[in-house]
């Protein structure tokens, strides 16, 4: 098995413990996009940016969400399409490539909905996450 798939694996079953621990059971939405937040904003994935808008809305008038939680991660195949190779050279250049898209990220989701907390970061392949912002 791709130790990669694994990695994945553990990850939503991370993510699964902490839907539990923090008794969120069926009152969150999940949205998952290439290249997370990235493919929110990004110009390299313009198409897909109403999808994800439309589907916040959406989920913001149904839901009543008041926090949205977007991660990004390390080693990410999107990432590297939108900020080419120099972009993802080694996880410094990685985390302020990120770090930009994230910060549009935020300010995009306050500007369409002022009453919502964001969370963003970046996940490694381990699974653990450097929030940012």
């Amino acid at each position: 098995i791709d130790p990669r798939f694994t990695t994945l694996s553990h990850r939503y079953m991370g993510m699964i413990s902490g839907v539990e621990r923090d008794k969120l059971g069926d009152v969150y939405s999940q949205f998952v996009i290439a290249g997370g937040p990235l493919g929110a904003v990004h110009p390299a994935f313009k198409n897909w940016h109403n999808t994800f808008w439309d589907n916040l809305d959406i989920t913001v008038k149904l839901h009543h969400i008041q926090r949205v939680v977007a991660l990004s991660h390390r080693d990410c195949g999107a990432a590297k399409l939108a900020f080419g190779e120099e972009g993802v050279k080694d996880k410094a250049a990685e985390t302020e490539s990120h770090g930009g898209a994230l910060a549009e990220f935020r300010a995009a989701v306050r500007k369409r909905h002022p009453k919502l907390s964001v969370i963003t970061g970046i996940m490694d392949l381990s699974g653990r996450v450097d929030l940012l912002g």
